[in-house]
């Protein structure tokens, strides 16, 4: 076969394959035209092995040159809790393209202006030479400051300047009471099918028209995973729907997305949903709704709207949208904003995406956002909007206030929950950068190494696909950690799951759990290799119960020893290798088959057996009481003699559930 052919069929070019063939063992010379057609089969046959075995010595050779730029001796640096990778090479004396080629091993694709957090900084230290330590954190005065920023922002606001804007209205309440069929309803369009489990996973915004006035919603998960975003949906919110499903009632979710209500301090509604189902009770929900949360419905003489809707059949929807309306017009005077002056919003949800980088989804509270702005965060650039895109995915030049808009160009990819900001900024600031971390104090808890906690621990490495996600999952875990067993995140970060993962998970002989993310063959082979417990999820519920499960593994059993009689023994009929047939009377209490049997001679304790077989008058019986008498096989070390008491019992495990 022509060597040209053969490279066409290999997809590579013939002078590579020339290259290739001679270290890969064949004895092809470079100028070299044909191949013989054996060795062509063989070849074409084994190639996915070669080529991988080609790039894999190409990958070690590139490893060695770039090992020799490394330092000597091992070097400590300390660092904050979020770097740029420039900062970061700067720190350690290393080539950029040094610590960019650590990054891509590690699955981790950014640029030099990029962040990165402390936990990945750590992981890619290992491997050149440092010991990376987190530097002491500073400016929380600063971090309590950017909170009330926007508040700042609009406050300053001359009252001549300000427009009204369309509500923001958050959509909240318990798992699978409808909230997503709810907006689906609304917007006649089928968001829940796109959820997996039709669970609803990300915060979503969303805008819908009535009456000619535009209304923003926000969706946001209804599992208490998400009491986070929930959170923070409710801080960018002005008004809240609370959807409670009227077959099921008040639930625990639903408490917790009212007091989330109750603490941001916005004018709420509810929508009783599932009217249209056989069991649905009207009255009943409103009752628990009075009882549970002291709320008053309007029609029982109280001040809230609650509206009775069938989100499935579409019942109700037009009444519960002129609430909304009417709600919002009570509010009227909050619900302005100046669209002229520099755009300020809050992060809604976040993403890296492998084509476009990273991607954010903004609400935008005040002033104009447009193509071309540079945005900051604590006076940080995070980069220019590129591109603009609305609910729909469609490409639009500016989002006023109360718009939801998609952002693609930035070079920093920001926390859900970072208020965004139009302005110049500085390039590098590192000593006011937050974190993009989610919950770091949460993560200190969950990681607290003391030294004297003898608490079981599942450890665990999350990978996920979304920051508000690993938020909601560390924040799940937390939960579940109690004085009996604990899960210990040792890491967590977004993107595929890597061979730095593996390896940290083989070392600290922790479990992986993934949601919404996958790996490569290569990592698949390299987990079977090294025999790490990978999981990946798509619904985060089932991701939390397989961390439950795995936890109350560990759990130790309390055992509780349940006397139930003593027999005396009259006659021992047979005796074998493991077993025995006696016969005897009972003294008190009674016998039960398939129970423990504790052996005494006197005062003394001789050894433990089972009782396998009960019989009464020849009769296999279940249990025999006081003052008759048994014949029974008891298994064990054929001890028994005539006159010894054996003491009846069974043990009862106790596990406690976490």
């Amino acid at each position: 076969m022509n060597i040209t052919e053969l490279a066409r069929i290999l997809r590579i070019s013939p002078q590579e394959l020339r290259d290739l063939l001679p270290q890969l063992g064949f004895a092809i010379g470079q100028k070299a035209i044909k191949v013989d057609n054996n060795t062509a089969k063989k070849i074409i046959k084994d190639w996915p092995f070669l080529r991988r075995e080609w790039e894999q010595k190409k990958m070690a050779a590139a490893s060695k040159k770039q090992d020799e730029v490394l330092l000597k001796d091992k070097k400590s640096i300390s660092i904050p809790s979020v770097i740029t990778v420039r900062a970061y090479a700067e720190l350690a004396g290393i080539p950029v393209n040094r610590v960019l080629a650590e990054l891509m091993k590690n699955g981790v694709f950014t640029s030099i202006n990029e962040k990165i957090d402390f936990d990945t900084a750590s992981i890619i230290g290992e491997n050149l030479n440092l010991e990376v330590t987190l530097a002491e954190k500073t400016g929380i005065e600063e971090d309590h400051q950017e909170d009330k920023k926007l508040e700042a922002i609009l406050a300053n606001e001359e009252k001549k300047d300000l427009k009204d804007r369309p509500p923001v209205i958050v959509v909240m309440g318990h798992v699978d009471h409808g909230k997503t069929k709810l907006l689906d309803s609304i917007r006649k369009t089928n968001v829940m099918a796109g959820e997996a489990g039709g669970i609803t996973q990300h915060i979503g915004a969303y805008q819908v028209t009535r009456k000619g006035r535009v209304l923003t919603f926000i969706d946001t998960p209804g599992h208490e995973a998400f009491t986070a975003m929930r959170s923070r949906g409710a801080k960018v919110a002005d008004i809240a729907i609370l959807v409670v499903a009227a077959d099921d009632g008040v639930k625990p979710q639903t408490v917790e997305a009212f007091r989330i209500i109750e603490a941001a301090k916005i004018p709420y509604l509810v929508a009783m949903n599932k009217i249209d189902k056989p069991t649905a009770d009207i009255n009943k929900t409103k009752q628990e709704l009075s009882t549970q949360l002291n709320i008053s419905p309007e029609d029982w003489g109280g001040k809230i709207i609650c509206a009775p809707i069938s989100a499935k059949e579409g019942t109700g929807i037009e009444e519960l949208l002129d609430m909304v309306l009417l709600v919002a017009e009570t509010e009227a005077i909050s619900l302005q904003a100046n669209p002229e002056a520099l755009a300020a919003g809050t992060v809604v949800e976040s993403n890296v995406d492998k084509a476009a980088g990273p991607v954010a989804t903004i609400l935008v509270q005040n002033g104009t956002l447009r193509v071309g702005d540079q945005l900051c965060f604590n006076n940080v650039v995070y980069g220019k909007v590129k591109s603009l895109k609305n609910y729909k995915g469609e490409e639009i030049v500016a989002a006023g206030p109360s718009t939801p808009a998609k952002i693609l160009g930035l070079k920093i990819s920001p926390a859900v929950g970072d208020i965004l900001t139009v302005g110049e900024g500085e390039k590098v600031r590192l000593n006011r950068m937050k974190t993009n971390a989610p919950t770091p104090d949460i993560s200190a808890s969950v990681n607290d190494d003391n030294a004297e906690d003898k608490t079981p621990k599942v450890n665990i490495i999350i990978k996920s696909d979304f920051l508000g996600s690993a938020e909601a999952i560390e924040e799940s875990l937390m939960k579940l950690n109690n004085e009996k067993v604990k899960a210990k995140i040792i890491s967590k970060g977004l993107g595929y799951i890597t061979e730095g993962d593996v390896k940290r998970a083989e070392d600290s002989a922790a479990k992986i759990v993934g949601f919404n993310v996958k790996m490569s063959p290569a990592i698949e082979n390299l987990i079977r290799e090294k025999q790490v417990t990978v999981k990946t999820f798509s619904i985060i519920y089932d991701l939390i119960k397989f961390v439950k499960d795995e936890m109350q593994l560990l759990v130790k059993p309390e055992i509780n020893r349940i006397e139930l009689g003593r027999l005396k023994v009259l006659a021992v009929f047979r005796t074998e290798n493991n077993s025995q047939i006696v016969g005897g009377k009972v003294l008190d209490g009674l016998i039960k088959n398939n129970s423990l049997i504790e052996v005494r001679r006197g005062d003394d304790f001789i050894v433990v057996g089972k009782l396998t077989r009960l019989q009464a008058g020849k009769q296999d019986v279940d249990e025999v009481n006081k003052d008759q008498e048994a014949g029974l096989r008891y298994e064990g070390k054929p001890v028994v003699q005539v006159g010894d008491i054996l003491q009846v019992y069974r043990e009862e495990r106790i596990v406690d559930k976490i």
